[in-house]
């Protein structure tokens, strides 16, 4: 997790990030509430014994959605690291070579990186685990097309992992016209035993069908959530675990505040809730708690 220097309302990102909402306070006390709300989300996280790596925002260049790690990165069980196309330029400026550097010296070990980054030559964009909801289980990518998610970059990292690849249309309803939603993991989410799901927002019928085929074969039990639910980031989950082998699922405030209490239950029945409350992360950023934790499944040297 990338603890935010100059968090605030990025001009380049809401051309279709829907989710985001200016605010007129000054720049530096949305920075330090943001830093508060960062920093109450990871003593969450370790109070169930979640590890969590915890790295600085270096405060030149400015990087004001350096929050939102899981965009530019993933790891991987093997020791890969993919480093990924983004659509915003000043956010290919989070891409940190010290980052990685600093993995290493902490024990990870990586086999190779990846830099796909030369797609952004030819306005093709993937925007890692914001882009792609990946079950490691079944080795199959679930991803909505959009803006920043294009088919051939999504096959290329497909076929590199040897996923398959569950591709799809998703759509949502912004004053009265339709638009696509700008990331995948904004309208799902999937775990060891469930997945959390807005079919509402798949028009095509054979694509919905697809999904959730795709997501009940591995015996995932699937709890679907309103379009209404997706706009308080009820599909922006990820399941972690602590040393002990406890899983968790991590959402924020605002999205559980909007789940009724069948769909809580159902989630408690395999996991414990972590739900920290990051109002002005989500309000500006467009973001949540998923957007937040970028997943380190790299081997670690014993020590």
């Amino acid at each position: 997790m990338v603890r935010p220097a100059n968090f605030g309302f990025n001009q380049e990102t809401a051309a279709n990030n829907f989710y985001q909402q200016e605010d007129e306070r000054a720049a530096e006390e949305i920075r330090e509430l943001a830093r508060q709300e960062f920093d109450g989300f990871v003593a969450l996280l370790k109070d169930q014994g979640v590890n969590v790596e915890v790295v600085g925002d270096t405060p030149k260049p400015i990087k004001t959605d350096a929050v939102f790690p899981n965009n530019w990165f993933s790891t991987h069980p093997d020791g890969k690291l993919i480093l990924y196309p983004m659509f915003s330029p000043n956010r290919r400026l989070e891409r940190r070579k010290d980052l990685i550097e600093l993995l290493i010296k902490k024990g990870y070990q990586i086999s190779e990186i990846l830099d796909l980054s030369f797609f952004e030559n030819d306005n093709q964009y993937l925007e890692g685990t914001g882009s792609m909801v990946m079950d490691h289980d079944s080795k199959t990518i679930f991803a909505c097309y959009s803006e920043r998610t294009h088919p051939f970059p999504l096959k290329y990292v497909g076929e590199l992992l040897g996923y398959e690849v569950v591709g799809f249309k998703a759509v949502q309803e912004i004053n009265g016209q339709l638009s696509s939603i700008y990331h995948t993991n904004v309208m799902m989410h999937v775990g060891r035993d469930l997945a959390v799901v807005c079919l509402d927002s798949i028009p095509k019928a054979s694509e919905k069908q697809g999904v959730q085929k795709a997501l009940t074969k591995t015996g995932k039990k699937v709890i679907p959530i309103t379009q209404k639910q997706k706009f308080s980031f009820a599909g922006n989950m990820l399941e972690v675990s602590n040393d002990g082998g406890e899983k968790f699922t991590v959402m924020s405030q605002t999205a559980l505040d909007s789940l009724n209490v069948g769909q809580i239950q159902l989630i408690e029945k395999y996991t414990t809730i972590i739900s920290p409350s990051i109002p002005t992360i989500e309000k500006l950023g467009g973001g949540s708690a998923r957007c937040m934790m970028a997943e380190l499944f790299l081997p670690k040297q014993k020590s």
